[in-house]
């Protein structure tokens, strides 16, 4: 029976993973035809954001009310709520409308409107072979596996990410065997058809050698990767639930913050719109030491990104988080000093992902992908501590809770993150209660000596 059941899966997920790598090439190919066709027009792209946003926003609401926002979050909800159900129409509008956002300069990724493709195509297979509610449960996971697989070119990252996003804590055994095999067989479909992957190798230009300084410097940044992956599922939320609240159509809504985006990138320039991988490039490339990133950039690009996924536009979150930890990364080795600007730029292209997603397993795997097999200690190392740092928060607020970061804290696990009530133990407010009374005590006992040495005097 066993037997059965591997080579039933590694047959259907072989097939979906090839069928996946083609519908996920076909996106990728139309989103650079778009992005490259932006020089021919007679004025600057990005002039187009508010009419593009609108439409967004329009043909999301019509035709598929699944296709908004980035992709991933939705993915994670039908999962967990659904057994993987997702409507057919989710395909081709994602994909016209997160081309549509990205090509006018909207800030949002790649990554989650392929996992939402991947895990709509397993879906549809599923519904039309009339498999069970499982069946097309794992058969969606392994969806979202290749999906990633393919526009991010790391297919074990990919795979890896694909069962750990799901639950917080957990990695789902069973889907693992399948996950692989549609990761590897999407990635090797987009590469026969064409699609082209970036590769990173931080040896080749920087001593990175195991000496304690180094190391103390990596927790730093750990911890520093953390914060900046808080500041971004705030600045997320937050926008997202103040927009919400602006007594407006949704569509004068998007609108208008097109607009209020043109002006940002007027003031600030166009850097933080769109994929922003020209930016990812030079801080992770030979001479990133002499980049002229402004300091803020992580920020600029938090506040663009939170605003065009607010207002409605398409796309994902997991790019400008490769994007916002790249340069956060480039800030923090410019602050350190010495010769690892590049090598923290790259801790912070993973460890903000892990942070913010809750995926540090996942991260790891794809700083040796990209970036080679130097650097996974101290990977392992930042990205564990980013996980750990961000809390019980996520840019995916239906990601399930399955345990504690702190044995602190007191936390109902089992709940999707975004209804999870965080507090501390009775017992800890109970010793901190008593902390706190003891520090009063010595307090006054140190000002009752004063006084009686001033009077003694």
């Amino acid at each position: 029976m066993i037997l059965f059941s591997v080579s039933k899966w590694l047959i259907l997920s072989s097939f979906v993973g090839v069928i996946i790598g083609g519908v996920v090439t076909l996106f990728l190919k139309i989103l650079q035809l778009a992005e490259n066709s932006r020089a021919d027009l007679p004025f600057e792209y990005y002039y187009l954001l508010p009419v593009a946003l609108f439409l967004t926003v329009f043909l999301v609401n019509t035709f598929a009310p699944d296709a908004e926002g980035h992709g991933t979050e939705k993915v994670i909800e039908s999962v967990h709520k659904d057994y993987g159900k997702i409507d057919i129409a989710v395909i081709p509008v994602k994909l016209f409308v997160t081309v549509l956002t990205i090509f006018a300069g909207g800030s949002v990724g790649k990554e989650g409107p392929g996992a939402q493709i991947g895990a709509g195509v397993s879906s549809f297979i599923s519904s039309v072979l009339n498999f069970s509610k499982e069946d097309r449960k794992k058969l969606v996971i392994c969806g979202i596996s290749a999906g990633f697989a393919t526009v991010f070119g790391t297919p074990i990252a990919g795979a890896i990410f694909g069962v750990e996003v799901l639950i917080i804590g957990v990695i789902m055994y069973d889907v693992l065997l399948p996950s692989f095999v549609a990761a590897f067989a999407a990635f090797t479909t987009a590469q026969f058809l064409g699609i082209e992957y970036t590769y990173y190798d931080v040896h080749f230009y920087q001593n990175i050698s195991l000496d304690m300084v180094l190391i103390l410097k990596v927790i730093v940044a750990g911890l520093f990767f953390g914060f900046v992956s808080d500041i971004i599922v705030t600045s997320v939320s937050k926008t997202s639930a103040l927009i919400k609240k602006i007594p407006l159509h949704p569509l004068i809504k998007a609108f208008l913050g097109g607009a209020i985006l043109v002006g940002l990138a007027t003031v600030f320039g166009v850097e933080y719109l769109g994929l922003g991988m020209g930016t990812i490039k030079d801080v992770l490339g030979a001479f990133s030491n002499v980049s002229d990133v402004p300091w803020y950039a992580f920020l600029a690009k938090t506040l663009f990104t939170s605003i065009t996924l607010g207002v409605g536009g398409s796309g994902g979150i997991i790019t400008p988080l490769f994007y916002i930890g790249a340069t956060s990364g480039h800030l923090f080795g410019h602050l350190m000093g010495g010769d690892h600007i590049a090598m923290f730029a790259a801790l912070g292209f993973v460890s903000v992902l892990a942070g913010a997603t809750n995926a540090p397993i996942a991260a790891t795997i794809m700083a040796v992908e990209l970036f080679g097999i130097d650097i996974a200690h101290y990977a392992a190392l930042s990205a564990v501590i980013s996980f750990l740092i961000t809390g019980h928060r996520s840019v995916f607020s239906s990601q399930i809770l399955a345990i504690k970061k702190s044995e602190l804290l007191n936390i109902k696990v089992g709940e999707q993150i975004d209804e999870t009530d965080v507090a501390l133990n009775d017992r800890e407010i109970g010793q901190i209660r008593d902390i706190g009374h003891r520090l009063k005590l010595r307090k006054e006992k140190l000002k009752e000596q004063t006084r009686f040495k001033s009077k003694k005097k």
